[in-house]
């Protein structure tokens, strides 16, 4: 499995029509192409690994350092299979801001429309969502959920936080096939190279805090209340900073009469009851490690193409005869494969194989005007 980084500094603004428009036909080229060669599953690990990713917004025309690059070449996709995803067997839902809150109730019309169980997706949906909202505490706020899912109940999810201090966004990958716990380890990969103290109560170092505050949360209310006002008093490590900066004890407490109420039995529950979000979790992560000595992971997970050009003339002006020709090409391969006749879907193949061999590209030519040439990379 890869992993890596991807420098997102954020952007505003939206990609023209011409290209958008574009866009949508050659994703739309890509995503059948690319299940009607390994079935969903084969676009469900594309879509979570971070460098396939960035390379498909590279080839799409978008820039490949700008954080539009994940919310474009999500609505691209959703965008460019409307109508054909019940022939695909291949279902999109969610998007940016408002977009991200509808995604529950378009899992659950596209669920009742082909005979799939929605809950368990749904669930998925929520759950990775407040993972990467409240319990990795890394600064970015999620504004971007997109879910995809299939008729077998495989999904994949590409969500993205925004950092406005810093300038920068951060994009966090899911895949089904990948994810044994939701609260351990859970993710394929986290794209972001700006990293800073980051509370991550995923990682595998913090499950004995993940156990304690479980307990923690299901004790009287006051008990908890009177170790935070106690902690706050103390001279702490730097490195609870990040924790105590904004806990109030006598805010939290309603929230953790509820939490006593609730009797939660494992931290997913927990995480998930209403209410107990980033503050509550830091408060009984910092009372789990110095009472009860269980210290949580302050490690932040993050780990770490130039087809047609790029939206802002990066590394050239986007080509449109050429990227048109890309659109024509793939979807006549596609329809004659759709027939039997897979002679230009293996040409391709054959293609990708030759450039894999070759290695790394002679970087002393490029083309007239090109400040760069593309990384090598592996697109279908």
């Amino acid at each position: 499995m890869r992993t890596g980084v991807a420098d997102l500094p954020l952007h505003y603004g939206r990609a023209p029509r011409w290209l958008f428009e574009r866009m949508t036909k050659l994703a739309r080229e890509v995503v059948e192409l690319v299940v009607l060669d390994e079935g969903s599953s084969g676009f469900f690990n594309r879509i979570s690994d971070p460098h396939w990713f960035q390379a498909f917004g590279c080839v799409l025309g978008f820039d490949w350092h700008s954080s539009g690059i994940t919310t474009t070449a999500c609505g691209a996709i959703k965008e460019g299979i409307r109508g054909e995803e019940e022939n695909l067997g291949l279902f999109v839902a969610g998007g940016k801001g408002n977009a991200s809150r509808r995604t529950p109730d378009e899992i659950v019309a596209w669920s009742e429309k082909v005979g799939t169980d929605a809950v368990p997706l749904v669930e998925a949906s929520r759950t990775s969502a407040k993972v990467d909202s409240a319990a990795v505490q890394d600064g970015y706020q999620i504004y971007h959920h997109v879910f995809f899912f299939d008729r077998a109940a495989r999904w994949a999810v590409v969500q993205q936080g925004m950092n406005e201090s810093s300038g920068m966004a951060r994009r966090y990958h899911w895949s089904s096939e990948r994810v044994v716990d939701f609260v351990c380890e859970p993710h394929a990969a986290i794209c972001c190279d700006r990293r800073a103290p980051t509370l991550n109560l995923v990682a595998r170092d913090s499950n004995g805090t993940r156990e304690a505050s479980v307990e923690l949360a299901k004790a009287r209310p006051g008990e908890v209340i009177r170790e935070l006002a106690a902690l706050k008093r103390l001279s702490l490590p730097k490195r609870h900073e990040i924790l105590l900066g904004d806990v109030a004890p006598d805010r939290l407490g309603r929230i953790f009469t509820k939490t006593y109420e609730a009797q939660a039995t494992s931290f997913r529950e927990l995480l998930m009851l209403p209410g107990v979000g980033g503050k509550t979790l830091r408060a009984l992560s910092l009372v789990a490690e110095l009472v009860y000595g269980k210290a949580p992971s302050f490690d932040d997970p993050a780990r770490y193409g130039f087809a047609h050009g790029g939206k802002d003339g990066i590394p050239y002006p986007v080509d449109r005869r050429l990227y048109d020709q890309t659109i024509d090409l793939l979807g006549r391969a596609i329809r004659r494969a759709a027939l039997g006749d897979r002679a230009e879907v293996d040409a391709l193949r054959r293609l990708d194989r030759f450039f894999a061999d070759a290695g790394p590209p002679d970087r002393s030519a490029r083309p007239p005007g090109v400040p760069g040439s593309p990384p090598p990379g592996r697109l279908l």
